[in-house]
């Protein structure tokens, strides 16, 4: 679906994507992590031809996007679909009108338009905000309409920049549960940039760690978190305090149920 190889991108003498290469498998949730600055939201503008490259390969289903025409590139983006931490919602347009908006800009019937717009508020749950304007909705309200705009066209592919990044935990936990739901059931293959572990732990089958603009690991989420090398330990903010011989066990778990009484009850037992 996805495949880059050697990738390099420059802004004037200083490289930002260095050498990077990864592959997203059809249908698969894939994860792009590290701190602020490590090129994670470049290497997707990348990918979906916001941003151009200066070496190696970057093939969206086999075709080399620093290739593509103008008209090519708008056809590539017809197919990727991409929500933002911010939501980057039209104010003083309705949710229906915002959702609408992929569909109008290509012309398609406004029979049609409004049957999709339909469509896409019952599966992200709004079906009764059609009318309401951003200003009246919550922050997971607001991403569930970015959602819904980003699968107006149907596309293959969903970028995801730090959606959840402004939500609560248990916001976060529902626009998860969605986007897992999309995956399954729609068959979209799910790009997503993210800082929090959680997130990742969440929902990604696969995950790079991006430092400098390199890849320093990648794998599986079971191996990347069960048994970090050096460099996941650094960005996980962990230092080695497990004994080399014995049973060890690695508890993950939210914010949100930190306190949870039978966590606690684990932890007091097991200490």
């Amino acid at each position: 679906m996805i495949k880059i190889e050697n990738l390099k991108k420059f802004y004037g003498k200083t490289c930002v994507i260095d050498d990077v290469s990864l592959e997203v498998k059809q249908g698969e949730i894939f994860a792009i992590v590290g701190h602020s600055g490590a090129g994670k939201s470049t290497l997707l503008r990348c990918i979906n031809g916001l941003e151009d490259y200066q070496e190696g390969s970057l093939k969206v289903e086999g075709r080399e996007v620093r290739k593509l025409n103008a008209a090519q590139i708008r056809e590539l983006r017809k197919n990727i679909g991409m929500i933002f931490q911010h939501f980057a919602l039209m104010s003083r347009r309705t949710v229906a009108q915002n959702v609408a908006t992929p569909l109008a800009f290509w012309g398609h019937p406004e029979d049609h338009t409004k049957l999709r717009v339909a469509e896409l508020l019952e599966l992200v749950g709004l079906a009764d905000k059609a009318n309401a304007y951003p200003g009246e909705l919550s922050g997971g309200q607001k991403q569930r309409v970015a959602i819904a705009r980003a699968l107006a066209l149907s596309p293959k592919i969903l970028l995801s920049d730090e959606a959840t990044s402004a939500l609560d935990p248990n916001t976060t936990a529902q626009i998860l549960s969605l986007l897992r739901r999309i995956n399954r059931e729609l068959g979209i293959t799910i790009v997503l940039v993210t800082h929090e572990m959680e997130v990742v732990k969440g929902i990604a089958q696969r995950a790079i760690l991006l430092k400098g603009g390199r890849v320093s690991n990648s794998g599986d989420i079971v191996s990347l978190f069960l048994h970090p090398d050096e460099n996941m330990k650094e960005f996980l903010g962990e230092e080695e305090v497990l004994p080399a011989s014995g049973v060890n066990i690695r508890l993950f778990f939210p914010p949100a149920v930190a306190f949870d009484s039978v966590i606690t009850h684990m932890a007091r037992t097991l200490e």
